[in-house]
């Protein structure tokens, strides 16, 4: 089975802790109770910036972005969600994942959606914005000199700039995707990537979101849990489609499932959809009959007094860009994506290099580094090679790759696969 460097690989999910319910770390309660009783959008970028475990009882009800984790985390007493209630997200500026530590119950009659949005028609240079955790559909041909681009994120659709761009993937591949990418331990979380955009103007549809809802009681899903890929446009006749969004990942901790609802992480419509998501369920019980729509789910058995690992531990693999072009990588390289303005500018230049440091990854691993620019193009991904051994015990080594680069914005990502 292939292996990534930014997932936990064969990690033991959990840690006996005497015989009483299920244990959530950080579950102190203290954003209060959340009850949605009609339609209602939580605005992640209202969160107060710190470390996931903080006391939030001063910002109640508004979350914890916690940049070191990549997570707008909740610390709820309990979560209802009423029966024709649709509960959403406005995206946090980083497009971090949602994650809730509930202390007590959480019953879901109505919706919760992390949907990615669909395509869009490029009147203005715009890209479709991501579940949270996912990420942007390409841009479809907006003028002339401003062309169509691959999505976003490590599996986004590939774009021919003139005609079609393509699916993107994330579980399973997808006709005409990139490589598969993520397993299903969803450890750290991640949600979905875009599709490519289409030579005319239609952009790719974006990624659906990822979310974590560990919860020491019972979850119980009457209704729907979903985080599906945006649709791509579909002419049905013509060679000018563009792709639909992967779907994202759901991750659900419990000491109960409960209900008869449906949770799905499906892929974005049209010719050239995206691939599905990921599910992940873990619980001591199962009372539920509840529809998944994804690649079979991972479900895993629970024992009562367990403690919930919520992180990557201190001794996973991991992968990160040191500098770009000499530049070194600076504030919060993790969680902006460009959002907030370039990470780094450079003078003109056809080829760039990339460093890159790897923990307890091995050598042998395969270093690739994806470039996708804004428009114009469809990505780039190069080998790196190995630098330089900075240290043995953990395991610790520099990586270099030149990549070609042309004029504007582009998105850097690495991903490493391990032997």
């Amino acid at each position: 089975m292939t292996k990534y460097a930014w997932l936990i690989l064969g990690t033991v999910l959990l840690q006996f802790n005497g015989m009483a319910a299920i244990t959530v770390p950080g579950a102190d309660s203290s954003d209060g109770t959340l009850h949605v009783t009609s339609s209602t959008a939580i605005d992640l970028s209202q969160a107060d910036s710190g470390s996931w475990d903080d006391d939030n009882t001063a910002n109640a009800g508004l979350g914890i972005y916690d940049s070191n984790k990549w997570a707008v985390v909740y610390k709820y007493s309990s979560v209802t969600i009423d029966s024709l209630a649709t509960l959403t997200f406005s995206n946090h500026i980083s497009r971090a994942p949602v994650v809730w530590l509930v202390d007590g119950d959480v019953t879901i009659n109505g919706t919760v959606s992390l949907n990615g949005e669909g395509y869009l028609t490029s009147t203005t240079p715009t890209l479709a914005a991501p579940g949270p955790g996912g990420f942007r559909g390409g841009m479809g041909k907006y003028s002339t000199g401003v062309g169509a681009s691959a999505g976003f994120g490590p599996g986004g659709g590939h774009t021919t700039v003139s005609t079609i761009g393509y699916g993107a993937s994330h579980a399973e591949t997808a006709v005409n995707s990139p490589a598969v990418y993520g397993n299903p331990s969803l450890v750290p979380l991640l949600g979905g990537s875009g599709g490519g955009g289409s030579g005319l103007d239609y952009g790719g549809g974006a990624g659906g979101g990822a979310i974590l809802i560990a919860c020491s009681g019972t979850i119980t899903v009457n209704g729907i849990i979903m985080a599906n890929g945006g649709a791509g446009y579909d002419r049905s006749y013509s060679n000018y489609d563009c792709g639909g969004g992967s779907g994202g990942g759901i991750r659900l901790i419990a000491d109960a499932f409960v209900g008869s609802g449906t949770v799905e992480a499906q892929a974005g419509s049209g010719n050239y959809p995206g691939s599905l998501g990921r599910v992940r369920l873990e619980r001591v019980t199962n009372n539920n009959t509840w529809t998944t729509i994804a690649p079979e789910p991972s479900v895993i058995g629970l024992t009562a007094g367990d403690s919930a690992l919520l992180w990557p531990t201190a001794t996973s693999p991991t992968v990160k860009i040191l500098s770009i072009g000499g530049e070194a990588v600076s504030g919060d390289p993790l969680a902006s994506f460009g959002t907030v303005g370039a990470d780094v500018s450079l003078a003109q230049t056809n080829t760039i290099q990339v460093l890159i440091e790897t923990e307890n990854v091995e050598q042998a691993s395969a270093v690739t580094v994806r470039l996708t620019p804004r428009a114009n193009a469809s990505y780039t991904e190069v080998l790196a090679s190995v630098d330089l051994v900075t240290s043995t015990d953990p395991l610790v080594v520099q990586w270099t790759a030149d990549v070609p680069v042309g004029d504007g914005y582009s998105a850097i990502q690495v991903h490493v696969v391990r032997p």
